[in-house]
């Protein structure tokens, strides 16, 4: 971060770089996994525009802190207790999407796709999905406005604003802004719209193929929400894991992926050792 360009046109391009990167964190895929996980069980419309949503929500107070550093004209760092808060919320909606999926998986019936049941089942869906249609998105959006309490977050967004304003001024600090929302909703969007088709084709294929893609998300969740607790907890372990978050959030990629793969194997496999239970002469 200290060596940013000081030309502009590369400085844009690397805060768009950034916000890819950014969208790529562990938290931002598992939650974003989680959140349609949610939505596709409650046949919500918005369910595969989950991580564009979250993202539009994230880049709001991003660009909301870029544009005041801007108009203040002089580097502004948030507090160092953002950062302790931005963890605990990060932690505590993860570990609760987990949750959700997990309990879902546990207890659906035998040859019934994944529902949301129970007291806080039908708590959490208000909380994560909106009461109504029309809320849901709005409840996403806030979703990834909490996860942007960050100490990271704020700090990037102000010093881009601060680069910003050698330039120029505030629209100069609203253009980084901008293209760092840009880059983090490709990468979020992709996600959101890639893990929904995942979630639709393994739906057709089986019941069983389902509940292994939704203990996936709740797992995947939880693994994340446990890193981020760990972290919080342990120097070194926050030391040692210093410049991992890119690689983190491929392997969360790649294990959605795997999760996909196995589910459509049991999907094909079952219904053959089925039809060779039923056939005693086979």
């Amino acid at each position: 971060m200290h060596d940013l360009p000081a030309d502009w046109g590369a400085l844009c391009a690397l805060v768009l770089l950034l916000g890819l990167r950014h969208g790529l964190d562990a938290d931002h895929l598992a939650a974003i996994d989680g959140l349609t996980r949610v939505g596709a069980r409650q046949r919500r419309p918005h369910a595969r525009y989950s991580g564009a949503l979250f993202s539009l929500g994230h880049g709001t107070v991003v660009m909301a802190i870029a544009l005041l550093a801007g108009l203040l004209g002089s580097k502004w760092m948030p507090p160092a207790w953002f950062e302790t808060l931005g963890a605990v919320v990060s932690i505590g909606f993860l570990a609760l999407i987990g949750a959700v999926n997990l309990e879902a998986v546990l207890r659906a019936a035998p040859g019934a796709v994944v529902p949301l049941v129970g007291l806080r089942g039908r708590l959490v869906e208000r909380l994560l999905a909106g009461v109504g249609p029309r809320s849901g998105p709005l409840v996403v959006m806030g979703v990834g406005a909490l996860f942007a309490l960050s100490f990271d977050t704020l700090s990037q967004s102000a010093l881009f604003a601060v680069m910003a304003v050698r330039f120029g001024g505030v629209e100069h600090a609203a253009t980084l802004g901008l293209l760092f929302v840009l880059g983090m909703l490709v990468a979020d969007g992709a996600n959101g719209w890639w893990i929904s088709r995942l979630i639709e084709r393994t739906d057709r294929l089986a019941v069983l193929a389902s509940r292994v893609m939704t203990a996936a998300v709740a797992g995947i969740s939880l693994l994340v929400a446990a890193l981020g607790t760990t972290r919080l907890l342990s120097e070194r372990f926050e030391q040692w894991s210093e410049g991992t978050e890119l690689g983190v959030g491929i392997g969360v990629i790649a294990l959605v992926a795997l999760s996909y793969v196995v589910a459509c194997r049991v999907a094909r496999a079952r219904p053959v050792r089925a039809a060779a239970a039923a056939d005693p002469a086979s």
